[in-house]
């Protein structure tokens, strides 16, 4: 993966450079073309639009400096062609040139303008998605946020995970919507839950806590469109003990374990109703409960990555991937599945509807040294429970 990234970098880094030197190519052709060519043709009269080409890629002193050189070109050329209109030409490339250095000025100043609102989009970011730690008693954790493109560094995905006295309590979700907005209303959610992780001894609660969080916030910063803004959520919860795994989920994608014999989609008996529509639709949680050994491994994700298409429109077939994944370490696999993410949508990670994708990879490797490894069968079921 690491080389196939490189090789990408290089292939871009290559393209880029070629764009970067158009302006000298373009100066370069067309004073070629006014050299060889009839002066009736008048090719000498297309040397302004090298300095204002350069002006959308160059910073201010070097575009100046390629209309200087169209300009001291045009003299030369005057020289050899009487007849070219040199004065009328050498007028335009002035004019031109001292349009373009304004242009590049502007431009760069709203270039820093931008880096500075994602350098702080950044932050905001990294507040809702804090540092994970990697390991709770015997249980590994890994995390994987991926933006599916450049300009759009902020969204509503947040994920989270605290050691509990009633266990270790994970949380991953989705605001619907994007920008400072969502973020906004992500925090809120993740802020409640690591509060309401601690103070409540049922996960039920918790929740209810994290709609009331959500609701509170769409109430002070309503959304823009006609739409309620709502969000998904899953909470999951380990008894220290381990051997079951809690679910809880409010309209989310369902969680992938994998164990060393089959993968299990654990979908929820009766959904629970998503963030900030319990009073719309009831109240109404259920918590089911799967088997949990150690050995097994829990993929939670948003659905940037079930909703990552192919360019014939095809979706990633996660569930059959992670069949096909051989016994590895969480962090190999979610570089696997981050390589194998970008070949299937050739480097292109939007669903058309969020603008990134979030995955959380939770892993129960249950081994210590001079400890066996303990493998399982297909994971059992539970009876779910629910609480009004």
């Amino acid at each position: 993966m690491i080389d196939s990234g490189r090789l990408r970098l290089r292939r871009r880094y290559g393209r880029g450079r070629l764009v970067r030197l158009s302006p000298v190519i373009l100066t370069v052709v067309i004073a070629s073309l006014a050299y060889t060519t009839p002066p009736q043709l008048a090719f000498s009269r297309l040397l302004p639009a090298a300095p204002a080409l350069a002006a959308a890629m160059w910073p201010v002193l070097p575009t100046v400096l390629l209309g200087t050189v169209c300009l001291f070109l045009m003299i030369g050329l005057s020289l050899v062609f009487p007849d070219l209109g040199t004065w009328w030409t050498a007028a335009g490339i002035i004019a031109v040139t001292v349009a373009a250095a304004y242009g590049s000025h502007v431009r760069l100043k709203r270039e820093r303008t931008l880096l500075q609102v994602r350098l702080v989009a950044d932050v905001a970011q990294q507040v809702v998605l804090s540092p994970m730690p990697r390991r709770f008693g015997n249980v590994e954790i890994e995390s994987l946020y991926l933006a599916a493109a450049a300009e759009a560094r902020i969204g509503g995905d947040f994920y989270e995970v605290v050691d509990t006295p009633n266990g270790i309590r994970l949380l991953i979700g989705d605001v619907r919507g994007k920008g400072l907005q969502a973020v906004g209303a992500a925090a809120a959610i993740v802020n409640a839950f690591r509060e309401a992780a601690y103070a409540e001894t049922d996960m039920v609660d918790v929740a209810r806590r994290l709609d009331a969080s959500c609701t509170r916030y769409s109430a002070a910063f309503p959304p823009d469109g006609p739409m309620e803004r709502f969000a998904t959520a899953l909470l999951a919860e380990i008894p220290h003990e381990g051997r079951r795994i809690d679910i809880l989920n409010c309209g989310h994608p369902p969680p992938l374990l994998l164990n060393p014999r089959n993968l299990r989609v654990l979908e929820s008996a009766t959904p629970s109703p998503l963030l900030n529509l319990a009073e719309l639709i009831g109240d109404h949680y259920t918590i089911d409960t799967f088997d949990f050994a150690p050995g097994d491994l829990l993929l939670l994700y948003t659905d940037g990555i079930a909703e990552a298409r192919a360019r014939d429109g095809e979706f990633f077939p996660l569930a059959a991937w992670m069949r096909q994944q051989p016994p590895t370490p969480p962090r190999q696999l979610l570089t696997a599945l981050h390589h194998d993410l970008l070949r299937h949508s050739k480097g292109r990670l939007d669903d058309g509807t969020h603008s990134r994708f979030s995955v959380f990879l939770r892993g129960t490797p249950g081994v210590h040294p001079g400890r066996n490894r303990i493998r399982c069968g297909a994971p059992a079921k539970r009876p779910g429970r629910s609480a009004r």
